[in-house]
């Protein structure tokens, strides 16, 4: 069998590009293959993660009574204050556990309309799912919208209300709460012990315990309402150690 000269260039340049893609190309396709081989779980992170944290926590848990990550969880986030705060159930109430300062904000006071407006909602939610391979380290999926958003979108005739907001790690933000990856594994790995669609979010323009006075939204008629809602989920939490 004869093989063209043709036939035999073609494949030089193909063994070429091969040996030059395998040489200089992996700062391009290693992370994607590492990536792929390396693919978390929430127990994997649980795994690698809990005692760690628990070491980290071990004063915090001390403060409120217990000696192990705690059964129950909520989360409160304040926009003004940039304060995410984690409360943890214990001896038949919730007690502070530990506050974490936002990493990032984007956006003003006032409730969350439209995808692409920056905007960190503001409501009471639940924790849909933890992430273990987010683009920023880890995250929990906030349930926004929630059934009065909604509502409120179909009386204001407003669709494209926006989805995908999270608690995550680094320190960037287009409407979701970063808190930097060391807080975020403490947070991840807290929810990774409980019943996450049982952990309560409330994320408020601003902590209404320490100023009740609700800020002025433009363009909002129901705004004044929604606080009211969150201002009486915000009284069930009395602030106390940490």
């Amino acid at each position: 069998m004869v093989i063209s000269k043709s036939k035999i260039l073609y494949t030089c340049i193909i063994i070429t590009l091969l040996t030059i893609i395998y040489q200089y190309g992996r700062s391009l396709y290693m992370p994607i293959i590492n990536k792929v081989k390396t693919k978390e779980t929430v127990e994997s992170i649980k795994g690698r993660l809990s005692d760690q944290v628990h070491t980290r926590l071990r004063k915090n848990l001390s403060n409120i009574g217990l000696q192990d990550f705690p059964s129950k969880l909520s989360i409160l986030a304040f926009k003004e204050e940039e304060i995410l705060e984690v409360w943890a159930y214990a001896y038949s109430d919730y007690k502070l556990l530990k506050s974490y300062p936002f990493s990032a904000s984007s956006g003003t006071l006032g409730p969350k309309l439209r995808e692409g407006d920056k905007q960190i909602p503001e409501g009471i939610y639940n924790i849909e799912y933890l992430n273990p391979n987010s683009s920023y380290y880890l995250s929990l999926k906030v349930s926004y919208p929630n059934a009065y958003e909604k509502q409120k979108a179909i009386e204001n005739h407003r669709t494209d209300i926006g989805t995908n907001i999270f608690i995550h790690g680094k320190n960037v933000t287009v409407g979701c709460i970063p808190l930097g990856d060391t807080a975020i594994e403490e947070v991840f790995t807290l929810a990774s012990q409980v019943n996450h669609e049982e952990i309560e979010v409330i994320i408020s323009p601003r902590d209404f315990r320490i100023n009740s006075e609700y800020p002025e939204v433009d363009h909002v008629t129901w705004s004044d309402e929604l606080y009211d809602l969150i201002k009486e989920k915000l009284s069930q939490y009395t602030k106390l150690p940490e």
